[in-house]
């Protein structure tokens, strides 16, 4: 905190202009808290970094281990190699499963290419994949509210035996192909947006009365207070930034969530992707990170505010954050055999 805080001090003193740009009316830019690195993306960035250490380069990565351009090269600097095929890793190789988790399928490749599995995904996802293994178990028919075709919804579906339905809005609630007295029970994507899911949860609530589902409990906490900060921002500043990659989740939500409060809201995947034209009018700036954005983007991106002409950089109060999760086993077996049991 204190490095951070140094940080920006330093670049509050900056009076560099970009010389292309101008300088814009003074602004004052306040830093939601909590923001950036939660629990289960430290937690897979550790893990990487410590599979280097051991077992040395390369290591190889199923899918990218965070949705963020910036940690993946960082990490591929070092000696990760990134791939999207269990396929197209060799025979035997170290093998990091990314937090977003995989479904079953991807398990059973890894054992037939005797791979080193290293499984990073975050325990709150695998939490969701347990509790959709038991509703398939006893018979339910399953929903997982999310978004089709990301990855976390991917390992989801492919961790049970037998149809899972997606739905993400309310309209796909009522195209599902299910009978109105169907046994059904729900499960959510971590990273979804608190009011979207609870729209739907209701919709889904509507149609089958006797569904059964964890409510909100499965979207995780960082998602869920990092939201919470960015709501509150939204209604003391004139427009929110909000460092994160186009293909994360979280960070896309964050940047909804500010513009459902009426406040202009972007989503800048660095310092360098800030449009100065989208600051003119504005006095009070309001920055906040996705869940896999590591910190060093926020400073950047502040430090070019500075050069800019804002004046002064502060950190809101917000909801303290103590969550660690242990680091995976670092001695699997030379040969995974299976999936990782249900519960």
């Amino acid at each position: 905190m204190a490095s951070r805080r140094q940080a920006l001090k330093v670049a509050a003193r900056a009076e560099r202009t970009a010389p292309d740009e101008g300088r814009l009316q003074p602004a004052e830019v306040r830093l939601a808290q909590p923001r950036g690195f939660c629990a289960g993306v430290s937690r897979a960035v550790d893990t990487v970094e410590r599979a280097l250490a051991l077992y040395g380069s390369p290591v190889y990565v199923f899918h990218e281990i965070v949705h963020n351009g910036h940690v993946v090269a960082d990490l591929a600097a070092r000696g990760a190699v990134f791939v999207d095929a269990i396929g197209d890793i060799p025979a035997g190789s170290t093998t990091v499963f990314s937090a977003h988790g995989v479904a079953s399928a991807v398990y059973t490749a890894a054992a037939a290419r005797s791979l080193r599995v290293i499984d990073a995904t975050c325990p709150l996802v695998q939490k969701v994949h347990l509790q959709a293994r038991r509703y398939v178990r006893l018979g339910y028919e399953l929903v997982l509210i999310g978004h089709e075709g990301h990855e976390e919804v991917e390992g989801t579906v492919g961790s049970v035996e037998g149809p899972v339905h997606v739905v993400a809005t309310v309209a796909d609630v009522a195209a599902l192909d299910l009978p109105d007295a169907a046994r059904v029970a729900y499960v959510t994507q971590t990273t979804l947006s608190v009011d979207d899911t609870s729209q739907v949860i209701a919709a889904l609530e509507h149609r089958f009365p006797a569904i059964v589902g964890p409510a909100l409990d499965d979207i995780c906490y960082a998602t869920l207070n990092r939201q919470r900060a960015v709501r509150e921002l939204a209604r003391a500043v004139d427009l929110i930034l909000v460092v994160g990659a186009a293909n994360s989740s979280n960070s896309n939500r964050l940047r909804e969530v500010a513009a459902q409060e009426g406040v202009p809201a972007y989503l800048v995947a660095d310092a360098s992707a800030l449009e100065p034209r989208w600051l003119h009018g504005a006095t009070r700036i309001g920055v906040t990170a996705g869940a896999s954005a590591p910190e060093r983007l926020v400073t950047e991106l502040c430090e070019r505010l500075v050069a800019l002409g804002a004046r002064l950089v502060v950190e809101v109060p917000g909801i303290p954050e103590n969550v660690s999760f242990r680091l995976p086993s670092f001695t699997p077996p030379a040969v995974l055999s299976a999936a990782p049991a249900t519960a």
